[in-house]
């Protein structure tokens, strides 16, 4: 995770973002102390990385890298705003032992927020912010299988907004997110989706971080909360309205670092935080 010091709405790349409704800061902070306490409370362990002045989408660390393993794929930005991130990431993730791969051409990646694994399979998320091809090389560097979903709906601008995996075969989803195509690859391949309504899409509610059998998610997502229960999942809600201001809830403020694909094992007590 990356301490909010210096985060706001500076600027406009996704529709969330409005610099006439800035962020409160110190309710923002306030918000992003009880995400990592709550984090902490369920087992997880928080590694930091120092924050950036200039730099105020650097909170949202999902978009830093995919990790798997000792190995970390970083990310190349779409926009100049937060292309000075980059090499950021990049040393904190050499300064603590990760062997960094970088992706071949100059396409742009945006971490684990476009790239999800769901049991063996990396589901990839582009268009918006992450291009296909480049999830392609992602695969062949991870040597797993991708399946590529087409973005359709700019306010679901990073897979992670609407695709939420819980464990190999069960995911949660906003199906209006996606094309015809990838609503349709979904439904076949996913043994079972948790389909979440336009209302708590808006809320963030696939935007969620998975510790084992327990599901964090912003608050304002009630009807998602009833079928986690259902699933047999424990949900809990911590409010992050300030960042959902800038497109982001509970799964962009962090990075895993013990592998995306760690998410789904409901043994798994410790699941590391960048």
């Amino acid at each position: 995770m990356c301490p909010p010091d210096y985060y706001g709405i500076h600027y406009e790349i996704n529709p969330w973002m409005d610099t006439r409704c800035p962020a409160d800061h110190p309710l923002a902070v306030r918000q992003w102390s009880g995400l990592r306490t709550l984090l902490e409370d369920l087992g997880a362990e928080i590694s930091l990385v120092d924050p950036v002045e200039g730099l105020p989408d650097m909170v949202f660390t999902a978009n830093a890298a995919v990790v798997r393993g000792r190995i970390a794929v970083p990310a190349r930005f779409r926009h100049q705003q937060r292309q000075g991130e980059q090499p950021h990431y990049q040393k904190w993730f050499t300064d603590n032992g990760y062997e960094l791969q970088q992706l071949p051409g100059d396409g742009s990646f945006e971490g684990a927020g476009d790239a999800l694994f769901c049991g063996d399979t990396l589901w990839a998320g582009y268009q918006t912010r992450s291009d296909a091809l480049t999830q392609q090389h992602l695969g062949e560097l991870m040597k797993c299988r991708v399946m590529p979903l087409e973005l359709v709906d700019d306010r679901f601008y990073h897979l992670d907004t609407c695709f939420c995996p819980l464990a190999a075969g069960l995911a949660m989803v906003f199906l209006g997110a996606f094309d015809e195509y990838g609503r349709r690859v979904l439904t076949e391949s996913v043994e079972q989706l948790i389909h979440i309504d336009e209302e708590d899409a808006r809320s963030f509610a696939c935007n969620a971080v998975v510790v084992g059998r327990d599901v964090v998610t912003n608050t304002g997502c009630d009807a998602l909360h009833d079928a986690l229960r259902a699933a047999g999942y424990e949900p809990h809600a911590t409010p992050l309205s300030e960042f959902v201001k800038a497109g982001g809830s509970a799964k962009c403020l962090t990075l895993r670092l013990d592998g995306e694909e760690a998410a789904d094992r409901s043994e798994v007590k410790r699941a590391r935080s960048l």
